[in-house]
């Protein structure tokens, strides 16, 4: 018997009761690898010198904005662990049957593009590796990758293969290995610093970033830019958060799970980069803020080996959390009957296997952060959407059956799309993407999710509202 519902095939069919088997710590270890990845630790260590603001000051605007994330994803996944449904399913309450499709499938190509990039990422952790022990370069370089790339570009991509065939449970278990394991190297890397800095470091780190000049609104602006960009960061993951929240054992679970993985791991793994990053600025002149070149300034073999390993478990991690399951999810939403969990899964690592093997000598040329971050600016209505649909109009209840109903039932709307869900989404959209492309508003680019969210919030509600008022006048 299978323990959860993919296994069988129907990777949105909602999770029993006697099948949601996640505790408190497989929710923690979801914010573990979320936020241990490279890419995460070069944004916190950036966020500590672009600023200009003090160690502290930085340090709490990051604790605010995990705080801020674990109450959105409180709201956002407490349907999910309550009905045991995924974001695509959920999506249908408030956009309709059909037009559920259209969130979950953007969200599904953000989350597909980000699996490949991610994929050749953790490949050249593998590469790093591979070199470490062997000394062999590689020679010929094809496409920007040489034959020792390329072989762990696709080791890589079979591995991420071979984790999700066999279901979330294994997906669960990678996650509670790979989240603890990653602090290993980051305390190395401090123990190594520390002790080149001869114990200056702490001291360092409260004021080495901080601009001379810096006054009290420097800080202040610094501050609340730094919390609008961390909330952007896990915009994503807030979006969606139902897709993990339903295999929570219950609501305690989930709640104890994102107290302890957001503030807790935001707070050490913040402290560990910020005293890295001031550490290699001490120690070497200078503020690098990725964590593999202060590895390989440190000439030490050993660390060098566990920081491969590790920096291979962290881009795993989170591209488990964040781009596979979401992927997977909004690609089956397009044909729930027909694609299977494992299929959808084919068709993300299908899509993988181009996008990462092209990244180094095509698609890092072109202007591929617009496009995502568009794509990204686009989501965030949905959250705001969903919120108030649940919370405010359907006062936490929802049919679960006809969440499942083919072109029948309250959530077709008629036509299978709800109108003021789509006019709000279209609306608040528009503002939100205008942010990151016109040039008179994108000093708001940092906080297009927040505000994107809460304008759809504001419409959807209004428009709702008179909608309900316009069907209890005709009954």
């Amino acid at each position: 018997m299978s323990t959860h519902p993919e296994a069988d095939g129907n990777t949105l069919a909602p999770v029993a009761p006697a099948e949601k088997s996640w505790g408190w710590f497989a929710i923690f270890n979801i914010w573990a690898n979320d936020i241990q990845s490279l890419f995460g630790y070069s944004l916190v260590a950036s966020l500590f010198i672009s600023f200009g603001v003090s160690g502290w000051t930085a340090f709490a605007a990051l604790i605010t904005a995990a705080i801020m994330v674990m109450l959105l994803v409180n709201l956002s996944g407490r349907p999910g662990e309550r009905y045991g449904i995924p974001y695509p399913v959920l999506a249908r309450a408030s956009l309709g049957l059909l037009g559920a499709r259209l969130p979950a499938i953007l969200r599904a190509i953000v989350a597909v593009f980000w699996y490949g990039v991610q994929v050749y990422f953790a490949s050249t952790a593998l590469a790093l590796l591979i070199r470490s022990l062997t000394g062999i370069e590689g020679g010929l370089s094809i496409m920007g990758m040489t034959a020792i790339d390329w072989s762990s570009f696709i080791v890589v991509w079979v591995f991420h293969i071979l984790i999700f065939w066999r279901g979330m449970a294994w997906v669960e278990t990678f996650l509670n290995i790979a989240g603890p394991f990653v602090y290993a190297v980051m305390i190395g890397l401090v123990i190594v610093l520390w002790n080149k800095s001869d114990g200056q470091l702490l001291a360092e780190a409260q004021t080495i970033f901080a601009s001379p000049e810096a006054t009290f609104w420097t800080e202040a602006s610094g501050f609340v830019a730094i919390v609008g960009t961390m909330v952007a960061y896990f915009a994503a993951v807030m979006i969606n958060f139902s897709d993990f929240s339903r295999y929570a054992k219950d609501e305690r679970a989930m709640v104890i799970g994102n107290l302890a993985g957001l503030p807790f791991n935001m707070i050490l793994f913040s402290a560990l980069a910020l005293l890295t990053t001031a550490g290699a600025a001490v120690v070497y002149g200078e503020a690098i803020i990725n964590p593999t070149e202060i590895v390989e300034r440190t000439d030490s073999v050993l660390l060098g080996i566990i920081a491969a390993i590790t920096f291979f478990a962290a881009t795993v991690g989170i591209n488990l959390v964040a781009n596979f399951i979401p992927a997977v999810n909004g690609i089956a939403n397009l044909a729930p009957s027909k694609i299977s969990f494992r299929t959808a899964g084919m068709i993300t690592s299908g899509f993988a296997l181009v996008i990462g093997g092209f990244w180094t000598s095509f698609i890092s040329n072109f202007g591929i952060a617009g496009f995502v971050n568009t794509l990204g600016a686009t989501l965030a209505p949905i959250y705001g959407i969903m919120i108030v649909d649940y919370y405010l109009h359907r006062k936490g209840l929802l049919e679960r059956d006809e969440l499942y109903a083919e072109r029948s039932g309250r959530y077709f709307y008629g036509n299978g799309w709800n109108d003021p869900a789509l006019i709000a989404f279209g609306i608040a959209a528009v503002f939100s993407v205008a942010t990151v492309w016109v040039p008179a508003l994108q000093a708001l680019s940092g906080y297009a999710w927040m505000m994107g969210a809460a304008l759809g919030a504001g419409i959807y509600h209004k428009l709702a509202a008179n909608r309900l008022k316009e069907d209890a006048t005709s009954d």
